[in-house]
């Protein structure tokens, strides 16, 4: 049996992730958990564990990575407005100009050029894949990720359903990030 989800246009999308994303920051109780927050589509709180330390260092690793080959701007737990929600990627990379256009903003209506997550023992691909096709909704170019192992996968939004050998926009990022 095929379950087909309707979500909501981008529009509609972005205007109540918005209200919505006000809201949950300016909650002092959320605030002050230590847990990832992230909404659906329904505006409802979503909450995982804070990342591990293997997870954070690997996070670190490749925000330096993508400064030095790069510029632009790195960003870790970056918020991104989708049809699913307020999406949280581990790892953003922003061009100095889409920056530019979304510096403020709560949650970024548009994706950043990259977005990478780095898998936890938790994660499905399942999961994983999902969070992809939201941020290639949401404008984004590429969709890294990061496994557990520390094997790096590369996928354009031009074929977001195939895994590459290695990135367009930054073709010398290694393959591995290794073990912290």
């Amino acid at each position: 049996m095929l379950l087909k989800i309707q979500l909501p246009d981008h529009d509609a999308a972005i205007e109540f992730n918005r209200l919505r994303w006000a809201e949950v920051h300016s909650d002092p109780q959320l605030l002050r958990n230590p847990n990832r927050i992230e909404t659906n589509a329904w505006g409802q709180i979503i909450m995982t564990p804070p990342p591990s330390s293997d997870h954070s260092a690997r996070q670190t690793e490749i925000v330096f990575l993508l400064r030095e080959r790069l510029g632009g701007r790195p960003l870790v737990e970056c918020p991104i407005s989708t049809a699913d929600g307020v999406r949280a990627a581990d790892v953003a990379w922003c061009s100095s100009d889409r920056y530019s256009r979304v510096r403020g903003q709560l949650a970024f209506e548009i994706a950043p050029e990259i977005c990478v997550e780095v898998a936890s023992p938790g994660n499905t691909k399942a999961e994983l894949t999902y969070k992809q096709k939201l941020y290639f909704a949401a404008g984004a170019i590429e969709c890294w990720t990061c496994n557990t192992d520390g094997q790096m996968t590369f996928c354009h939004r031009d074929s977001p359903d195939t895994l590459t050998a290695s990135s367009q926009l930054c073709p010398d990022f290694p393959h591995t990030i290794p073990n912290p």
